[in-house]
This record gives structure tokens, sequence and C-alpha cells, in this order.
């Protein structure tokens, strides 16, 4: 019986059912495959993003099962976890830039070459992060996250996680986006390449995106998520509310808004500083 299988069964038993070391070992076994960015909570295939439900059902098994225990105590503050949700643990060979701070990695995330994580930030349990991406202070990696190479996330951007339900695909950034400073990307949204997400901008699958370039509106259409084209340049907005009373009252309602699509300028202006890092 492979890994998958070997989860799958392990689900659906009653924890107080569960052979504990049978599952823990299953659960250690995923977290090395996770790490090593061999098996991921979503893959890309000819273009399209699939959800491995199976590999989400290893992560909630590893919370079902886990004790509360204190993980480490340092300078004075403890912490306390299930014991089967450790940090991960670094080399000088993995190549990752972590400055002191306060900033935290669960184990079972990949964290590829040349990864900057400036204080404090956090990655969560079955995410992926690509070669030369770069994690602002206050930032966060959600659980199952999906982040491309040299990606941007800046200070304050939230990149929600979305392990249940089981099926739902995760948020996916791909390579070479750039995210603005206090964003917030949640439920299953998929950046394509190149996009600039400006500050401020708040992407969920109930927010329409209008793109006044090509004059079109993006929205989740169940079973695809919502999805911001390739080289989008998309800036915080509002739209006209025409309700009698919202007329009245000149309100109106915020609304993401495709200005542009990515040029030289707007390369000039997100590249990343080689002397950062």
């Amino acid at each position: 019986m492979n890994l998958q299988q070997t989860i799958e069964r392990l689900y659906g038993v009653p924890v107080d059912s569960l052979d504990r070391d049978d599952a823990l070992h299953a659960i250690d076994e995923l977290k090395k495959l996770l790490n090593d960015g061999k098996v991921r909570a979503a893959d890309c295939f000819a273009g399209t993003w699939r959800v491995n439900p199976w590999v989400k059902k290893g992560i909630l098994l590893g919370f079902r099962i886990g004790s509360l225990m204190e993980i480490a105590r340092v300078n004075g503050f403890q912490y306390f976890d299930k014991d089967t949700m450790t940090l991960k643990k670094f080399t000088e060979k993995d190549g990752v830039r972590i400055v002191p701070g306060g900033s935290a990695i669960r184990d079972g995330v990949h964290v590829a070459h040349g990864v900057v994580m400036m204080p404090p930030s956090y990655v969560n349990i079955g995410a992926f992060v690509d070669e030369q991406t770069m994690i602002d202070s206050h930032a966060l990696i959600g659980s199952c996250a999906q982040i491309g190479k040299r990606v941007h996330v800046s200070a304050a951007a939230q990149i929600g996680g979305v392990l249940e339900p089981i099926g739902s695909l995760p948020v996916i950034i791909e390579d070479d986006v750039f995210i603005g400073g206090n964003c917030g990307i949640y439920e299953g949204t998929i950046v394509k390449r190149r996009a600039v997400i400006a500050a401020g901008v708040i992407l969920t699958s109930s927010t329409p995106v209008y793109d006044i370039v090509h004059q079109n509106i993006y929205t989740k259409s169940p079973p695809d998520p919502l999805i911001i084209p390739e080289g989008a340049v998309v800036i915080a907005g509002n739209r006209h509310i025409h309700q009698p009373f919202a007329k009245e009252h000149h309100l109106s309602i915020y609304a993401p808004i495709i200005v542009k699509y990515r040029d030289e300028k707007t390369d000039a202006a997100t590249v990343l500083e080689e002397t950062l890092r």
C-alpha cells in the first residue's frame, strides 16, 4: 500500500480506533515529502491547477491525532502546539535566509533555495515556496498555499490557507508575481505569472475584478476559482451602487480593478533589490 492509500485509509478511521504509531509514521513520511517538494497540496498540469485531496487529508490527520506539548522555551517565552506540528529545521546548505526576529515555518513546508524571510513572518504546513521568493515582514503564507519563483510578498500581505473543504484549491501565486503591502488573497484565488497586485487589494472568491483594459469582469465560476490574468496590474478601486438608497447617500462598494498589463515601466517599479539578499 502506497502513502496515498495509507492516508486515505487512516483518514476514514475514528480517532479513538486509530493505530497512533501507524498514523504518526504516515504523517512523518508525508511531511518529509512536502519538505522536499516531492508531493504538493496542488499541482499544475498543462496550465491547469488541480488539488491533491489526499495531501490535505494527511495534514488534517496530523492535527486530529496531535497532542498539545511545549515546543520550545526561548528567552522566557513558552510555545505550545500539537506534537505533530513541529517547526521545520534548516541548515546552511538549504540556502534559505531567515532573518532573526520572530519568523517561523512549520515542518511540512517546501522552502526552496534563495528564499528570504524578513521578521516576523510565518509559513504554515503544506505550503510550497519556490526559489528566490521574498516574504516580507508581517506576511503570512497560509496552509497549502503555492508560491512560485521570484515572487515578492510585501509587508503585511496575507496569503490565505485552504485546508478545508478538502477538495478546494488552495491559493496559487505563480512565478514573478508582485504582491503589494497589506494585500489579502484568499479562498483559492489563482494569480497568474507576472501579475502585480497593488497595495491594499483584497481578492476573494466572491470578489468580481473589473478589467478596464479588455472590458471584462473576472469572477469565480464553479468549479473554477477566481483567476487573475497573466501580467495584470490590479489596484484597489470602488464602484457606485445604483440602488435608490445607495444613490441618495452616494455609497459605493470596494472593487479591484485591472488598470493595465505589465510593461517595462512596471517591471522597473517592482524589481527586487538584489542588495537586500
